[in-house]
């Protein structure tokens, strides 16, 4: 069973969205399981403090290192993979995606403020992963989109584990475009060779839609996959 463990000082967000749909039956069946840790709950005083100022100046707070490092001791075992959100940390793939269904638990720490001290980062071994080029106000939203990108690759969790080959990024290409009933629509049809049923043709049409679109729109991804071909 895959186990994603939040520390978070907002618990109440999850299991959130997670307890729906595909998500939320596979959670009944156990094939995956959600857990929060209240960072806050280790803080030492009687205010529950879990922020201060940052050294050498500057706005914001700092999410304290005892206070996080306390609560990933006291949680997580050696050897576990952890990973902070953050938009300066490595950006997030589907490759990335893949690999962390693989194991059998994830650690994520959702950050608030301005971050959080380096020092645990470095002591902990904490990975700082980045969802794109952008700041939210709290790293609670970040983990859906990066529980949801490794959740639904985990077997079981989808009816149609094949429906997930031809996706965006699975082959180093965008996805290429997708049709159904009617076949007329708005005076526009359905392209002629997906009514042939002849599939090698449907899956060279496919390939060749897919490289178009990655050309146009992504063309980091389409020098990467030039540079596999050859």
């Amino acid at each position: 069973m895959f186990i994603a463990q939040i520390f978070t000082l907002y618990p109440e967000y999850f299991p959130g969205p997670f307890k729906k749909g595909l998500y939320g039956k596979a959670l009944e069946k156990k094939i995956w399981d959600i857990k929060t840790v209240n960072i806050r709950d280790y803080a030492i005083d009687k205010h529950k403090t879990v922020d201060d100022t940052p050294y050498g100046g500057g706005s914001g707070m700092l999410i304290k290192p005892d206070v996080l490092a306390k609560s990933l001791d006291h949680n997580i075992s050696d050897g576990e993979k952890i990973v902070y959100l953050s938009p300066r940390g490595k950006v997030f793939s589907q490759e990335i995606a893949r690999e962390l269904s693989s194991k059998n638990k994830v650690n994520i720490i959702c950050g608030h403020f301005e971050g959080i001290d380096q020092r645990v980062l470095e002591n902990r071994k904490i990975e700082e992963i980045s969802i794109g080029d952008f700041v939210l106000s709290g790293g609670e939203t970040a983990t859906y989109v990066f529980l949801d990108a490794i959740l639904r690759l985990i077997p079981g969790v989808i009816g149609n584990e094949k429906s997930t080959d031809d996706e965006s990024f699975e082959n180093g290409l965008l996805e290429y475009p997708q049709y159904t009933k009617p076949q007329i629509w708005e005076e526009k049809s359905v392209p002629n060779v997906l009514l042939s049923g002849d599939h090698a043709k449907i899956k060279d049409w496919r390939l060749s839609q897919s490289e178009a679109i990655t050309r146009v729109r992504r063309p980091d991804l389409w020098q990467k996959y030039n540079n596999k071909k050859n």
